[in-house]
């Protein structure tokens, strides 16, 4: 019973420390907008984010690596303003990590490694790999969670219900 009460603890410190991370961020109106624009059917863009940057973040967080920017990065690597609810091309895969940076640097100021992340969270689909370790968590966190939101979607007709959900309103629904 100790592991499970350890457990609970450490998830509910990562979660605040995760809040810590992005307040900021979700406090602009421009990342707010993403939850207007469809990223994988019946799921919006900040929500996708939002669920990729979490389940980066806890990964990341484990490790001790770093969450703190891998969090951010997470948030920020699909900042694009419109719907994505016709098929992928592969243009669109090699070309929307660069306007995501570009929409990310006018709203704050990024780190190398947050710049990085954000870049090149399309690897397998572009040539270039991430440089630091905490890409490659992204990367693989955002295709697992496209991967679930398409197939909940698909199969249910509705969106599943996002980790966001069950956590306090101030992160997904912005205190409102």
């Amino acid at each position: 019973m100790a592991l499970f009460h350890r457990i609970r603890v450490w998830k509910a410190d990562a979660t605040a420390e995760f809040y810590t991370c992005i307040e900021p961020l979700l406090e602009n109106p421009q990342i707010r907008r993403l939850d207007s624009y469809m990223q994988h059917y019946n799921y919006s863009r900040l929500r996708h984010s939002l669920d990729v940057a979490y389940w980066s973040f806890l990964i990341t967080r484990l490790l001790q690596w770093d969450s703190r920017a891998t969090a951010r990065a997470g948030l920020l690597h699909d900042m694009f303003y419109r719907d994505d609810d016709a098929p992928k091309t592969f243009r669109h895969m090699r070309e929307h990590p660069a306007e995501a940076l570009s929409n990310a640097r006018k709203i704050c100021e990024l780190n190398e490694r947050e710049a990085d992340i954000i870049l090149k969270h399309m690897w397998l689909f572009t040539l270039k790999p991430p440089r630091y370790r905490e890409g490659f968590v992204v990367t693989f966190v955002d295709k697992a969670c496209a991967l679930r939101e398409i197939s909940v979607s698909i199969f249910t007709g509705t969106a599943r219900r996002s980790v966001f959900d069950t956590l306090p309103a101030l992160i997904y629904d912005f205190g409102e």
